[in-house]
């Protein structure tokens, strides 16, 4: 639990953890998240990913580090996630630095992985221009053939990025347009602070 005003609040995660896990029970890929990044000038661009784990640490997805949002958080490390769960009339903000995951963590996840999707980590060349569907499914038979037996390695341009969090803030729908919003953000001294804030 965090001090706040004289009293004590959830830790934002745990609060997150429990409006994620009722979101599960409701409908279904609840882990679908809007991935807003900006390149080197400030020029935004958002897409869909899926949150693939979070903890103290901060939330975690998986994508190819050459796609436009690789190339962008490696130009600018920052970025912002929305969750929207229509069946429970909420939404969570957060917003932070991204860090690379270890490889041991990009290793264990892409071990998890069906091996189509880990064939298609190495025959997609993500986010660039393709001739045809054929090429496409001309590199998938590629590796298809050369991971026929055994387990295929993670491609050295696949990975995870965590985004730690620095600003959480939790929506829920109300009667009236009355809607409650709360903003978690860290101080100096890395401690979460909570604020009430105005619909």
């Amino acid at each position: 639990m965090t001090k706040f005003k004289g009293g004590t609040v959830k830790n934002p995660i745990e609060l997150f953890k429990e409006w994620f896990e009722k979101a599960h029970e409701a409908e279904g890929l609840a882990e679908a998240v809007a991935l807003a990044t900006a390149d080197g000038r400030g020029r935004p661009s958002v897409r869909m990913v899926l949150l693939k784990g979070v903890d103290e640490r901060g939330f975690v997805f998986y994508t190819n580090l050459e796609s436009r949002k690789g190339h962008e958080l490696g130009e600018n490390p920052f970025a912002a996630l929305c969750f929207h769960w229509k069946s429970q009339k909420r939404q969570v903000r957060v917003e932070g630095p991204v860090v690379a995951v270890s490889d041991a963590e990009a290793d264990a996840y892409f071990a998890t992985r069906a091996k189509d999707s880990q064939i298609g980590a190495w025959a997609s060349h993500q986010s660039r221009p393709m001739e045809g569907l054929f090429e496409f499914e001309a590199s998938i038979a590629k590796y298809a053939t050369k991971y026929a037996l055994g387990t295929v390695p993670r491609p050295p341009h696949w990975s995870g990025f965590r985004l730690v969090p620095e600003h959480i803030e939790f929506w829920e729908d109300r009667k009236f347009r009355l809607h409650m919003r709360h903003v978690y953000e860290k101080n100096e001294q890395d401690v979460w602070v909570k604020r009430e804030l105005y619909p």
